[in-house]
Order: C-alpha cells, then structure tokens, then sequence
C-alpha cells in the first residue's frame, strides 16, 4: 500500500483521517472524540470483580468513558494482581469502546515516540522485522542498551533505521519524562481521570508513511502550523475548508459501508459483519468462462485485503473463496491473500484454509470496525436485514 496524501478533517464530535493513493481510498480512520481513544491512560477506579472461566480473575473500571473498561488481571508479565471495589489503578486502553462493548485496557503501559515504543514494565529490547538490516538491528539495540537507565524495556520501530544516535538518544529521554509525569499525576489526581493522552494520529500516519507522502490536506490553518512545526519534509500543506468531501471521501465511505463490493471481472464479493466473525463470500457473478474462477479469486483475495483495512475489520474473519476448496487450487490464492495482508500495519494472521474449505483470518482488534462507528443496529430488523412479510 503506497500512500501519497493524507486528508485530515476535523470537528466537534468526529476527526477524519483519510490514507490515499494514486486517488484511491486506501485506509480510514473515524475517531470519535468522545470515546477512550487507544493510547490513553487514566487513572480508572474498579467498579465490579469479576469471576472468569479456569479461575481467572478480570475487573471493570470507570475511566469516565460511557461504559465501564474490562481488564484482565491475567495479563502477561505483569504478576498476580487482588483489587478492591473503589480502589485505583493506572490503566491503557488497549481497545476502543465499541457497539455494546466497553474499552479495554492493561496495566503494561507503552509510551509511542517517533521512533522507539517506551515499555516501563518490561525488561527486554526488540526490533520492528521491517527495519530488514540484522546489522541495523543490532547496533540500534546496542545504542539502546548503552543508553538504559536501571530496568525498562524497549520496542524500536522502523523509522529508527533512518534516524541519528543523538535523536534515538533524546528520545528515550522524551517518553521517560512522560511516564514520569503520568506517574506524578496519578498521585495527585482523583480516579477517574485522564493522565496521558497520545499525540495527533495524523502524525503517526505522517511518519509511517513519510517516504511516499506527497500532501497532506487539512481543514485548518492551527492544524497547517502544527505539521510545519513538527514536520519537515518534502510534501505539500493544504488547507480545505470541508476536506472529506472536496476530495470524494464521504462518498467513498457510504460505499464502504455497503455488503456487497463489485470486481472489475465481474465477480462480486459479500462482506457480513456479525458478533461472532465477518464472513466474506465471494461470488463469480456472470463471469464462469474457462479458466476465470482462479482469476476472480485472485482479484477478489486483492480486494478482500484493501477492505479489510478500508473497514478496519478485526477478529477472527471467515472467506468462502469461488469454486474448489481444494488445497492444491487455493494455494495461489492464499499466497496473494498473505501478499496483500503484509501492507496492513494491523497485524493479520492467515491461520489456514479449514476442513470446510473456508481460508481463516485472524487480525488484531485495536479500533471499532467503520460500520460500528458510522451505523446502529436496526430497531426494526435487529440487525437481520429482514423484517416479517
């Protein structure tokens, strides 16, 4: 996925991130501004414990969101945990709130900088394996290691490849003092409050995609002087006074919203989001001429990924790929499947193709999907999509 302009909108209830290349919709991001967002830490209060399957314990805790987050007191590395109702605890939200569903959150906090992710509660270093260079790896691990200060842990993203000591160096001075801060605040403070929240997306998004970024589009002139401040690259600042819609996005948006997503050989896939799984059907339409079944597949396994980013579709996802199932006819498929997937910077998982003969997917559920943020269940149909005769 090349990205060449980012249009960036923002109001009130709702900011707008749009990822575009070569005038296509790549990715969107619909952040609505009253939820947790990911990335925030609070001091939450615990409100409810809660009594999970094999004797595991969880909590809901009141981080002032509208409904109570869940946490797992099971949580990797992070020790055996006994809270009281009432009492505090320094949380991040790890999941937005969505449809029914409260956020979620761990007590593992993680401070993201430009080009190192600051974890206070771990104590080892790791890498992005999209830094590709063993020898970068290893000496950017070495400049970390010489440069902690007692136990910490360390993750060091892709655009540390590009960056100098002494801005890896300032750095990790940076996200120190922030933890340092949201350590003072929190005692300080009065639960439920918020202690930490993480900086502009835009600009996560600006320097995840800063080697092919040729403009970025905004509604504001306060917004255009943040990115010269921050930024200096060789791309172009425009304001739009109604952005989304000037460059087509709205209009993108409602079509993604829609079940059914026509390919240019005349096959059609079928996206269904339901509480158990999305299921994906692809069809092969009018198109049943020799040979064309493994084309169509090939085409809809292109289009399935960029919508299942272009919807921010998560969990486990569930395609039912035209024709035969068989191993030996799927497999091109799977690979151009596991091809595309590698653009998404949500981890995405092909776990196989099923004894049904269906490919399985498991990807990271961090955001709501854009049908839980644009769209409410039908209080008619109930969600059915069906209403009595």
């Amino acid at each position: 996925m090349t990205v060449d302009t980012i249009v960036y909108e923002q109001d009130k209830d709702l900011t707008t991130i749009a990822l575009m290349g070569a005038g296509k919709l790549e990715e969107i991001e619909i952040i609505d501004n009253s939820k947790a967002a990911e990335g925030n830490i609070y001091l939450g209060k615990i409100t409810h414990k809660l009594d999970l399957a094999n004797g595991r314990k969880g909590y809901l805790v009141d981080i002032k969101d509208e409904k109570d987050a869940f946490f797992n007191a099971d949580e990797y590395g992070m020790g055996d945990v006994d809270y009281t109702e009432g009492q505090s605890i320094v949380v991040q939200v790890s999941q937005e709130r969505r449809a029914e569903k409260g956020a979620k959150v761990v007590r593992s906090l993680q401070f993201v900088g430009t080009y190192l992710v600051y974890c206070p509660f771990r104590m080892n270093i790791d890498a992005s394996s999209r830094i590709g260079s063993f020898d970068r790896i290893k000496e950017l691990k070495a400049l970390v290691q010489d440069n902690e200060v007692g136990q910490e842990g360390w993750i060091i993203r892709t655009a540390a490849m590009d960056a100098s000591s002494e801005e890896i160096k300032e750095e990790m001075v940076e996200l120190r003092k922030a933890y340092d801060i949201v350590r003072a605040k929190a005692r300080s403070e009065s639960a439920p409050c918020l202690l930490y929240a993480k900086s502009s997306p835009l600009f996560e998004y600006m320097t995840n995609n800063a080697m092919s970024l040729n403009k970025v589009v905004v509604n504001t002139r306060k917004m255009e002087e943040e990115i010269k401040n921050e930024f200096d690259g060789d791309f172009e600042v425009e304001v739009v006074a109604d952005a989304v819609k000037s460059y087509g996005i709205d209009e993108a948006v409602v079509e993604a919203l829609q079940k059914e997503v026509k390919l240019k050989s005349g096959g059609r896939i079928y996206i269904e989001e339901t509480k158990a799984f999305v299921a994906i059907d692809v069809d092969t339409g009018d198109d049943r001429g020799a040979g064309s079944i493994s084309h169509i597949n090939e085409e809809a396994a292109i289009e399935i990924a960029h919508q299942i980013r272009l919807r921010n579709l998560s969990g486990k996802i569930i395609i039912d790929f035209a024709g035969s199932s068989e191993y030996r006819y799927m497999k091109p498929v799977l690979e151009v499947l596991d091809k595309e997937l590698m653009k998404d910077n949500t981890r995405c998982h092909v776990v196989g193709l099923s004894r049904g003969g269906n490919v399985e997917l498991i990807r990271v559920r961090r955001r709501p999907s854009l049908s839980d943020i644009m769209s409410v269940e039908c209080p008619t149909c109930h969600g059915t999509g069906r209403v009595e005769k």
